[in-house]
């Protein structure tokens, strides 16, 4: 039986075994190497993934079942994605009287003519009702009765100026010149 086995295991064949060995060690090296990158790259517990691979395809296995499947680079380009589209969302919003789509700037809601938001008295733009102050031209904005913004008076001559209520319906008499446009878009949308 000696003579028959001797026969067999030719130096070329035990060679060959011995090359077949190394590049299973090598590859099972090289699998646990790629679940340790992998595993890291993924955002996960690499060092337990890597215990995990220690056993011999098996833990390859496992890993490629349970891992994540996102790289972490990739999940947070998509949360950049998602909180751009939030951002640009934001520009738009609802009446909160009658639940009309509105575009942040808008400082009267189309179809119920609801008042959204407050005029700067100096440079026009639309201001969140809760500012004090206006963060285009700097204009300090006070509270009226209605909660409403109106400009602080400053101390200065009153010569020529006019009555305080003017002062107030300006930019009021400004958007109401809106309101015609917006009728024509609801007889539009009908």
């Amino acid at each position: 039986m000696s003579e028959l086995m001797s026969q067999l295991i030719t130096p070329e064949l035990m060679t060959a075994f011995t090359v077949f060995i190394v590049l299973l060690v090598v590859l099972y090296v090289l699998s646990i190497v790629w679940v340790i990158r992998d595993a890291y790259m993924r955002g996960t517990h690499w060092y337990v993934w890597g215990i995990v691979a220690l056993v011999p395809l098996v833990g390859v296995i496992a890993y490629c079942l349970l891992r994540p499947p996102l790289l972490q680079i990739d999940r947070d380009e998509q949360e950049l994605e998602v909180a751009l589209k939030q951002r640009e969302l934001m520009k738009y919003g609802e009446c909160a009287n009658c639940g009309y789509p509105v575009e942040s700037d808008y400082v009267l809601c189309p179809n119920c003519h609801t008042r959204l938001k407050n005029l700067c008295p100096s440079c026009h733009h639309a201001l969140e009702p809760a500012w004090t102050v206006c963060p285009y031209c700097a204009t300090p904005m006070g509270q009226n009765r209605n909660g409403g913004s109106a400009p602080r008076r400053r101390s200065r001559p009153q010569q020529g100026s006019a009555p305080q209520g003017q002062v107030a319906r300006e930019p009021h008499n400004q958007v109401r010149s809106r309101a015609p446009r917006t009728q024509e878009h609801r007889e539009e949308r009908e």
